[in-house]
């Protein structure tokens, strides 16, 4: 997305925590659009939104995210994984950044619960120093936007576009 703000960390976060429950990275592309496949494979088409800037980025013109065959959505990337592990995990891979948790509500999910009763410690004794308290969200300024492509074709990745789509299609389909 072109607009940086607190869900983007929330997404990497989703990320991180995938990783580290599993040792290895949940959607491991070998280019951008290899990535996007892969999160298209677990969640489905991207919203209209994503789709838009997808499309009017210089870098992709005339590429297309492949439609994979069939889902395969965490639930069944992860069968063994806990019910709380699933649920903070799917709070924070919300394909609409609207929709994915805040950092308020991840520090309150049923996942940190559970660790904190292994811990024998309540959610108002969490060890540790004090936390600063810090200004409610709305004080804080509004999504940041990051540069855009111009129309000239300056960037050596544009100019090796062929040559990255052809060694990095690892995941993509043969078509």
């Amino acid at each position: 997305d072109t607009q940086y703000g607190p869900p983007v960390d929330v997404w990497a976060i989703g990320c991180v925590f995938a990783e580290l429950l599993f040792g290895a990275p949940l959607w491991p592309g070998k280019s951008d659009v290899d990535q996007l496949y892969l999160i298209r494979k677990t969640f489905g088409d991207l919203i209209p939104r994503h789709q838009q800037v997808f499309s009017s980025n210089q870098f992709f013109s005339g590429v297309s995210i492949p439609v994979p065959d069939n889902l395969e959505p965490l639930e069944v990337k992860f069968p063994n994984i806990s019910l709380q592990a699933l649920g903070l995990m799917k709070g924070c891979l919300h394909m609409d950044p609207a929709d994915r948790l805040n950092c308020e509500q991840l520090l309150d999910h049923p996942y940190f619960h559970s660790l904190r009763e292994q811990m024998g410690t309540g959610k108002d004794k969490v060890k540790g120093p004090k936390r600063r308290v810090r200004p409610p969200h709305r004080n804080l300024p509004g999504p940041q936007h990051l540069p855009q492509l111009t129309d000239s074709n300056t960037s050596p990745a544009l100019e090796g576009k062929n040559y990255f789509r052809q060694k990095y299609n690892y995941h993509l389909p043969n078509i």
